[in-house]
């Protein structure tokens, strides 16, 4: 954001028209990325492929694809980004966890994603088995990699990508402090990370002060903030509560007695 201060960036983003709308007269527009989930059936694949066909005209930075807990949507996250590379203009980011794999296996998957042409991995340490979103104990493999930090070096040996990690700017749920989290953060860039994705997050002011420490340690590279339209506010406040992201209280007015109001939600 180039906003100087919270006031700004404030008014700017919560601004009728917003960055992007004005963005034929700002010399850096803003430009996004989204986020995709590999189907799991043919009629989730057919809507799929209806979003990635409209969101291709707004010429996204990136795109990226999840990568389920455990490598349980491997093969399919592989699908579509080879289909994402063929058939379409977007550039395609792919995900990739440790969590439950060795390192021997997560090495090959590195290797089939450089082998149909992927350059760009979002290297994530991925949920603990069984975990609904972040909960749970985690525990590495003894032959496996450790942590994201780790899964970044892999990645930078094999050479040829770009490496995305994740940050949390309300402090990860596992973490001590987030001095510990920015910490971390240095360590996956030594490891070869080129910018960072926040975790979603619904205070403004958070991912501001999250920025300001993070320049300050002297970390450079790009902060992409982490935003996520909200459809369904029940459910936004359990993944909130999972991951560690505050839920403002001018935002659940927004939302107030509107459980059977649809339309207006949306």
């Amino acid at each position: 954001m180039a906003a100087t201060s919270l006031a700004e960036a404030r008014a700017l983003l919560l601004s009728p028209l917003g960055p992007v709308a004005r963005a034929g007269e700002n010399a850096n527009p803003v430009r996004v990325s989204f986020e995709f989930f590999p189907p799991k059936s043919d009629e989730a694949e057919a809507n799929l492929w209806k979003a990635v066909r409209r969101l291709e005209q707004l010429n996204p930075a990136f795109v990226s694809v999840t990568y389920g807990a455990g490598g349980s949507t491997r093969e399919r996250t592989h699908r579509t980004v080879q289909r994402i590379l063929s058939e379409t203009t977007l550039k395609p980011a792919a995900h990739l966890t440790c969590v439950e794999a060795s390192r021997e296996e997560v090495d090959q998957v590195i290797q089939d994603y450089k082998a149909i042409g992927v350059d760009h991995i979002v290297a994530l340490r991925g949920d603990p088995p069984g975990a609904s979103g972040i909960g749970g104990t985690y525990q590495p493999r003894a032959d496996g990699y450790a942590n994201a930090t780790e899964l970044a070096l892999a990645i930078q040996r094999a050479g040829g990508f770009q490496t995305s990690v994740g940050v949390y700017p309300e402090k990860h749920p596992e973490s001590p402090s987030l001095d510990h989290d920015i910490d971390v953060l240095k360590a996956k860039v030594d490891a070869g990370a080129t910018r960072a994705l926040s975790q979603v997050f619904f205070d403004i002011d958070a991912i501001l002060i999250f920025r300001d420490r993070v320049r300050a340690a002297g970390v450079q590279i790009a902060l992409i903030p982490g935003i996520m339209p909200v459809s369904n506010f029940a459910g936004l406040q359990r993944m909130s509560a999972s991951c560690g992201a505050s839920v403002p209280a001018w935002l659940a007015a927004h939302f107030d007695g509107l459980d059977d109001d649809p339309e207006t939600r949306k």
